[in-house]
C-alpha cells in the first residue's frame, strides 16, 4: 500500500499496486513547492510515514506539538491553521527533502475544510476530518508517500 498525492490536481489517492483503493481531495501550501525551512512550502518527491498521532481521539480534536489540547468547534470560525483529528508525520527520503521531518509537514485534518481542493496550507497537506480518520486507519507507520508536483 503506498499513498500518491498530486499538487496539481490536490488529491491524494490511497494505492495497492496500481488500484486507487479511495481518493480524496487535500489542499497543499498557498505558497507552492518548496524544501526550504520557513518557506511554508510543500515538498515533493518520496517520503515515508514516520509518525502517527491521534489514535482513537475524538473528531475536531485541536493538537499542538503533536499532543492533544482542546477540541474545535466546527460552528466557531477561526482563521488559525488548526491542526486537527489525526496527524501522519512525513519523513522525506529523498536528497532536497531529506529536512521534512524538521518542518513539521504532516497530513492532517483541518479547521479550513471549506478551502479543500485548492492550495491554501502553510506547507502541510490538509484533509476534511472524516477523510484524515479513514486514510490514518488504512496504513501504518512506513507507508510510503509520493508527492509530485
Amino acid at each position: 500500500m503506498h499513498i500518491l498525492i498530486s499538487i496539481n490536481k490536490q488529491t491524494l489517492q490511497l494505492m495497492e499496486q496500481n488500484v486507487v483503493l479511495h481518493s480524496y481531495p487535500i489542499s497543499s501550501a498557498k505558497n507552492g513547492i518548496g524544501f526550504e525551512e520557513g518557506s511554508y512550502q510543500t515538498p515533493t518527491g518520496n517520503f515515508l510515514i514516520s509518525e502517527k498521532h491521534g489514535h482513537d481521539a475524538p473528531i475536531h480534536t485541536i493538537f499542538k506539538g503533536r499532543k492533544a489540547v482542546d477540541l474545535w468547534n466546527p460552528e466557531h470560525h477561526s482563521d488559525q491553521d488548526l491542526v486537527t483529528t489525526r496527524i501522519l508525520w512525513l519523513e522525506g527520503l529523498d536528497p532536497n527533502n531529506l529536512n521534512t521531518k524538521e518542518r513539521y509537514i504532516y497530513i492532517h485534518g483541518t479547521n479550513h475544510e471549506d478551502s479543500i481542493g485548492s492550495p491554501s496550507s502553510c506547507g502541510c497537506i490538509r484533509m476534511r476530518n472524516l477523510d484524515i480518520i479513514e486514510l490514518f486507519d488504512a496504513v501504518t507507520e512506513n507507508t510510503p508517500v509520493q508527492i509530485l508536483p
